[in-house]
């Protein structure tokens, strides 16, 4: 009889496709390629005979995280002053924020990297900033063909992505990334400097700086690019982060998730709908020196800042807002109602993240870092705001600009404007500091607030804490504080050491001694270094407020960094630099620049690059690559 293999065969793929099913939809299965580890042949523990008989098969463990593990929530808010949110003392009410904070610790000592993509990868890789080669940006605009500043985050240099993959957590992020050449960010990738490619499993958001809040231009989710549908992107990322838990705790309720929550809030453009800015209708009438007064008043009373603290001066580039005209004082406070509505409103979106968690019983055993700012608030909105860029302060007559303005008052917050606030609240965002956002030598461009929340382990509700930290400290605090080991490998590379140190020891030990010895800063050659409370810096000039008068092809008049200017300050005495020891002790002068010295050679920052390099277009000069 003739045998029909055709049939045969058929029937065959078809019972094994029905077994393959099963097993895929059996929800008790335990193995599964997804979590199987891949066999390294020099750790094989099975025997391979000629034959199966001869043979024994062998399977690495499944990743598993430790029993009781924690989830981990990270939230990265972005230009937002220490003195913006009234979690620390500022006029806008972020009541999310309060929540944890009152329930967990505030860290009022704490310090990013002043400018956005030099402290995102800090915070992801536990490392300097320019010894991971993010010294600038990764736009094509600003990296560099250096170790320090060619935009490409090494290998070796792992994420806490990749690291808590191999712990056995989910690993999440929304929002704004920041960190992948522009270079890289088309459909065809590569995308290993993608978040899916530094160990994240899913991730909705923008790969660029920043971006429109209701029409991103290149928005992304996992591989793909994607449309908006046109609500504001903060809603859409929140929605995408409880969908993403939510998906994995149903499919593996005892597996820990990590989620990196990093909104484009509160950078420019400020746009936010009108029930959240109208908040705020009137409540900045008295202007930003008032401000300033009242939010000092509240962090000194709250304890977040030194009882012996005084205010700096206004910056000599502010107006008094006494003697601004009724017009520009109605037009700069509409500027910060809309400001403020925005961070209340990431507040809101925030909060959302954390009802879900506590609906769905994941929040009791989940560890909660919540930085208020990527860097200091932003000076990018010029002396008198930012609403249409076509008016721009470059080429437009200062009475034009502000006239303009003014005509476009309504515009302002709402999608078809590109909106930023004025220097002078700016300036009242970051009380009780000097200086802004990208002044690497100042506090207000680095020192930001940060909330730690796990009643678990944290016994102190509502503590504060002092001990220097930087964000590089974050990936270490949370490894120890989760209970978790760093791999010595990451998809077979060995990893380098950490730089960040771990805040763990002032959980639950308000006097705990600062870890963090030492940190150096620099942003376009601005720079300071810190060692044992004593700070020495040097800010350089032009910066990118002075280049509003030296636009691209001029030539600047100075460019001698040797004659920058140093100025010297005891942070234990004087937390808000305002006494200039440089006079008086030269010899600690002497040791701090030669310590800066000592950090760039370690850490890949030289050579200097300043904003006029960059106007001019002296860098990224890919043709000279051999």
């Amino acid at each position: 009889m003739k045998h029909d293999y055709k049939k045969t065969f058929m029937a065959i793929a078809i019972a094994l496709g029905f077994a393959l099913q099963g097993v895929a939809q059996t929800p008790t299965q335990k193995i599964s390629a997804a979590n199987i580890p891949p066999s390294d042949p020099s750790t094989y523990k099975g025997v391979v005979g000629k034959t199966l008989a001869e043979s024994k098969e062998w399977w690495a463990k499944p990743l598993k995280a430790p029993q009781g593990a924690p989830n981990i929530v990270w939230i990265l808010l972005d230009d937002v002053g220490f003195g913006a949110s009234g979690t620390f003392g500022g006029l806008i009410s972020t009541p999310n924020f309060d929540t944890l904070a009152n329930n967990g610790l505030r860290y009022t000592n704490f310090h990013t990297a002043g400018i956005c993509a030099p402290t995102r990868s800090s915070l992801l890789t536990g490392r300097n900033h320019h010894y991971v080669h993010m010294g600038n940006f990764a736009h094509a605009s600003t990296a560099a063909g250096f170790p320090g500043y060619d935009g490409r985050i090494p290998p070796d240099k792992g994420t806490i992505a990749e690291a808590l993959r191999a712990n056995g957590y989910s690993t999440f992020a929304v929002g704004k990334w920041g960190v992948t050449p522009d270079e890289d960010t088309t459909a065809v990738g590569p995308f290993d400097r993608w978040p899916t490619g530094k160990g994240f499993d899913h991730h909705i958001g923008f790969l660029e700086s920043a971006t429109d809040q209701y029409n991103p231009p290149h928005l992304v989710e996992d591989n793909f690019h994607i449309k908006s549908d046109g609500r504001n992107l903060n809603e859409v990322i929140t929605d995408k982060a409880i969908a993403y838990i939510d998906a994995a705790h149903k499919a593996a309720p005892g597996q820990p998730f990590f989620l990196y929550y990093a909104p484009g809030a509160t950078h420019a453009p400020h746009q936010v709908s009108k029930e959240w800015s109208d908040l705020y209708k009137g409540k900045f009438d008295e202007g930003w020196d008032v401000y300033r007064e009242k939010v000092f008043e509240n962090q000194k009373k709250a304890g977040y800042i030194p009882a012996y603290a005084k205010l700096p001066e206004r910056n000599e580039r502010i107006q008094a807002w006494k003697n601004l005209p009724a017009g520009q004082q109605k037009l700069y406070a509409r500027f910060m109602e809309v400001y403020a509505g925005y961070l209340t409103y990431i507040d809101h979106q925030v909060g959302r993240v954390i009802s879900y968690l506590k609906a769905s019983g994941q929040f009791d055993n989940t560890l909660v870092f919540v930085m208020i700012g990527d860097n200091g608030a932003s000076k990018e909105g010029t002396f008198h705001g930012v609403i249409n860029p076509k008016n721009s302060a470059l080429t437009t007559p200062e009475a034009d600009y502000i006239k303009n303005n003014e005509s476009d008052y309504e515009s302002i917050g709402t999608p078809e404007a590109s909106t930023n606030y004025p220097l002078g609240w700016a300036q009242a965002a970051n009380t009780p500091f000097k200086y802004w956002k990208s002044d690497a030598d100042a506090e207000g461009g680095t020192h930001n607030p940060l909330i730690v929340y796990y009643p678990k382990l944290i016994k102190e509700k509502g503590g504060i804490r002092t001990q220097y930290g930087h964000v590089s400290d974050i990936f270490p605090t949370t490894i120890e504080a989760a209970g978790l080991k760093l791999p010595a490998y990451v998809k077979g590379i060995k990893q380098d050491t950490l730089q960040g140190k771990s805040l763990f020891s002032s959980f639950n030990d308000a006097k705990a001694p600062s870890l963090h010895a030492k940190q150096y800063y620099y942003i376009f050659t601005s720079r300071s270094i810190y060692k044992d409370g004593w700070k020495a810096e040097a800010a350089h000039r032009p910066d990118n407020i002075d280049l509003l008068n030296f636009p691209q092809g001029k030539t600047i008049p100075e460019r001698n960094y040797d004659k920058d200017v140093w100025k010297l300050y005891n942070l234990n005495e004087d937390f808000n630099e305002r006494i200039d020891l440089a006079k008086k002790y030269p010899e600690k002068l002497k040791e701090l620049k030669e310590l800066f010295d000592a950090e760039a050679k370690t850490n890949n920052i030289y050579p200097f690059i300043d904003r006029d390099d960059l106007n001019n277009k002296r860098i990224h000069h890919l043709e000279n690559n051999n």
